[in-house]
């Protein structure tokens, strides 16, 4: 059932209350601080309505009434389609810069941002990679004497590792180079790369490279470093203890539970592996799939290279969050991010790429 636009409004009014003030919204609150119109026992009626229909519960009989995970859906829906790029972008591009040289660092950054700008808990994540088939790879100049390695998976995500060379490639090399490798390795899992394959490999690059750089040579190892390296998902946390900032987590106990799902990296990860990989998504109470964080809300989004997923910033809080600030500053975030990496990396070319 669509509600009417009288419904809507009650119900906009009683989540932004909520999460305001923390406390049950009766209807006198709402006629008085919204300028409904309308009289208290109007007020009231209708969201007797949007109680039955499932967007509001009362938590006590004498009390008024709180949203549920089905209203901050519709609520939130609404948020994603109206609000835009926030107010503190140029600020936030500034402070990203400060690390953009070095990816790892410039990730950890995104997330200091995100906790810092929005007093929640802040995630930044790199799925794992070690039995992921690869896909493409791609040798990428970022300076004169700098490749940027970029290892691109079957699902769509990607690697990176810089690396210096003791003399400048050229760039019709590097692109042939990048086409062998993706030729031979396309369909092979990281963790399956042996000494063989990268004496085949390296052998075919020799009659590549023109004048032999014997830092070519510590490519294939490279490679299959990077199987043991990101055998382990990383994920960089800020503000882990912001959560018990909000009364939701008053009970120590129940702050506890939740902290340490979030600490243990390899179920948190599967929840954050579990959010489609749309520019922007928010998981909310019960649509998350652990019982520890179905009170939570989860809001994420991707970062890019040409399109093609590097990763994953976001945050975790009480369902009663302030969605429209955090949408707003993740969209700033994201698009700074997306921004910065696609300015200082060269792009990839996707015909060459796909060659």
């Amino acid at each position: 059932m669509e509600l009417s636009e009288r419904k809507l409004k009650i119900l906009r009014a009683i989540i932004s209350s909520y999460i305001q003030e923390g406390e049950a919204v009766g209807s006198r609150t709402i006629s008085k601080k919204h300028n409904m119109g309308i009289s208290s026992a109007t007020v009231r009626n209708e969201m007797s309505d949007l109680e039955e229909l499932g967007y509001l519960i009362q938590p006590h009989t004498s009390a008024g009434r709180v949203p549920t995970d089905k209203a901050y859906r519709l609520y939130v829906n609404g948020l994603m389609k109206s609000t835009s790029v926030g107010k503190y972008s140029e600020q936030i591009n500034r402070i990203l810069q400060e690390e953009i040289n070095e990816m790892n660092s410039f990730i950890k950054n995104s997330a200091r941002i995100l906790s810092n700008f929005t007093h929640y808990t802040s995630f930044a994540m790199t799925p794992q990679l070690k039995e992921s088939k690869l896909k493409h790879i791609q040798l990428v100049p970022v300076s004169d004497k700098k490749i940027l390695l970029v290892i691109v998976t079957e699902n769509n995500i990607i690697k990176n590792v810089v690396f210096n060379m003791s003399s400048s490639i050229p760039q019709d090399q590097l692109n042939r180079i990048s086409n062998l490798l993706t030729a031979k390795l396309s369909g092979v899992k990281l963790s399956m790369l042996n000494r063989e394959l990268k004496n085949e490999i390296m052998h075919e690059i020799y009659s590549i490279r023109e004048s032999f750089d014997e830092k070519l040579d510590e490519l294939m190892v490279l490679l299959m470093n990077t199987a043991n390296q990101y055998e382990k998902v990383e994920l960089y946390y800020n503000g882990l203890t912001n959560i018990l900032n909000y009364p939701e987590y008053s009970d120590t106990n129940k702050a506890k539970e939740l902290l340490s799902f979030v600490e243990d990296k390899e179920s948190f990860t599967k929840a954050l592996l579990n959010v489609e990989g749309k520019d922007l998504s928010i998981l909310i109470g019960k649509e998350n799939e652990f019982e520890q964080i179905k009170e939570c809300s989860i809001v994420t989004a991707t970062y890019k290279l040409n399109g093609i997923i590097i990763g994953k910033v976001g945050l975790i809080g009480p369902t009663r969050m302030d969605y429209k600030n955090v949408i707003s500053m993740i969209k700033s975030l994201s698009f700074n991010i997306n921004k910065l990496i696609n300015e200082n990396y060269t792009d990839i070319k996707r015909s060459e790429t796909d060659g």
